[in-house]
């Protein structure tokens, strides 16, 4: 059977849906348009949808900078739709499922396909929860975090990925204990082949995770409080095997004849790890009339989570085998939201900043990071926002600066000169 529900928030974990059915499937979701402005090209993705920073100068020979040149566009990519499924109890759990799909495609060539967001099944145990499917990871947490109109959240300044995964949660009162394995598929590390999950999945052992927080509300007062903390352990095997050259490509001549002769090369088996930890803090206040969050993360490696960062070659250990040891690039960031609570009318501003805080230890390269040449990030992008029923107009101004410089041999960017871009976005949402 299929019923139609009601409102789904852009980016609300909470939707407002009627009670479902005992067996069946209960469909939301929106229709979407955003108008973009930038003021300078920029580091993004999907022609623009998901922004980043601004991108670096590029001087050409009469020292004119290239990337100074802004752009617009109109994209409804980001339209959803949204299953919530409900079933039968088995051993002695609620179960419950979600699909969420929207036209955003899952790399850029694949703008305007269906994709998928979330899809997992759950069984609730009067104070035990087990999830296993793709949503969102233990890091970035539904109830906390920032509101804005932009589709990206708030990134680069905090985690903000969805990963598959088998996720327990137990509730201890008001507190609650989160532990997940989870593996990649959209937002994946990086390496020598580019960005890709085979670098996690050669790595046999799970991406781990754990999250710990505190929750109190109180619905009569419209009052909250949360606050936790979350920690995560990735492991990653760049390469399976090494290419070392053993003897270089020549060219002979005889009687006038040129004759090629390639490159010999020989492959050595290898099992060098990149191992990183990353931890964030976070805490939400809502207040009747307004709500307060903020956050912030210390990590390595923090290229899957959509953060700046990464990891590069520190040395080579075995010059004739080619084998190398590799250490992370360390992120450090905090961002906060505010937010006032009208039900019409709607104000908030979102801030952050990040920091790279390089390797901590010489480095020869290369690099497979993000912005391993910025030195810092900082944003401030205030929103203003009319709902009126099922129809939302949201107006954000997003400025936001990247500092480039130069890279040492720790990581760590020196002489870096800040570059800005001002974003003019407006979307609007047709909820049903």
């Amino acid at each position: 059977m299929i019923f139609l529900a009601s409102n789904l928030p852009a980016q609300n974990p909470t939707p407002e849906i009627k009670k479902a059915p005992a067996f069946g499937i209960t469909f939301s979701g929106y229709v979407n348009t955003d108008i973009f402005f930038d003021t300078r090209q920029t580091v993004m993705a999907r022609e623009g949808e998901w922004l980043f920073y601004p991108d670096n100068v590029k001087l050409d020979p009469n020292g004119k900078d290239i990337n100074s040149r802004g752009s617009y566009d109109i994209l409804s990519i980001q339209t959803r739709l949204t299953g919530n499924i409900t079933g039968p109890d088995i051993f002695n759990a609620k179960t419950s499922g979600l699909i969420e799909c929207e036209f955003y495609g899952n790399i850029n060539v694949n703008i305007n396909t269906f994709r998928l967001r979330h899809a997992y099944v759950k069984l609730n145990w009067p104070k035990t929860e087990l999830l296993l499917g793709q949503t969102w990871h233990p890091m970035y947490v539904p109830a906390c975090f920032p509101e804005t109109v932009s589709l990206n959240a708030g990134a680069p300044f905090l985690v903000f990925t969805r990963n598959p995964q088998v996720r327990l949660t137990r509730q201890l009162g008001n507190f609650s204990v989160l532990v997940s394995a989870l593996s990649q598929v959209d937002a994946t590390s990086t390496g020598p082949d580019g960005p890709s999950p085979k670098y996690l999945r050669n790595s046999i052992i799970p991406e781990m995770a754990l999250q710990v927080q505190y929750r109190v509300a109180n619905e009569e007062k419209k009052t909250e409080f949360q606050i936790g903390a979350s920690a995560d352990f990735l492991m990653l095997t760049p390469r399976l095997g090494t290419d070392v050259v053993t003897r270089a490509a020549y060219d002979t001549v005889v009687n006038n004849l040129v004759t090629h002769h390639d490159a010999v090369v020989v492959n050595y088996k290898t099992t060098a790890k990149s191992t990183a930890f990353t931890g964030n803090i976070f805490a939400k206040l809502k207040l009747p009339a307004v709500t307060m969050k903020i956050g912030g993360v210390y990590g390595e490696n923090c290229y899957a989570f959509n953060l700046i960062g990464g990891y590069a070659v520190k040395s080579t250990i075995d010059p004739v085998r080619g084998i190398v040891d590799y250490a992370a690039i360390r992120t450090a960031s905090v961002w906060a939201d505010f937010k006032t609570n009208g039900t019409r009318w709607s104000t908030g501003i979102f801030g952050g900043f990040s920091r790279n805080l390089g390797a901590g230890t010489d480095i020869t390269g290369p690099y497979y990071s993000r912005g391993s040449n910025i030195d810092y990030l900082y944003r401030v992008a205030p929103r203003l926002i009319l709902m009126v029923k099922k129809l939302k107009i949201a107006s954000e101004l997003d400025y936001t600066v990247a500092a480039y410089g130069t890279t040492g041999g720790q990581g760590m960017v020196s002489n870096a000169k800040e570059v800005g871009n001002l974003r003019i976005l407006l979307g609007v949402f047709y909820y049903f």
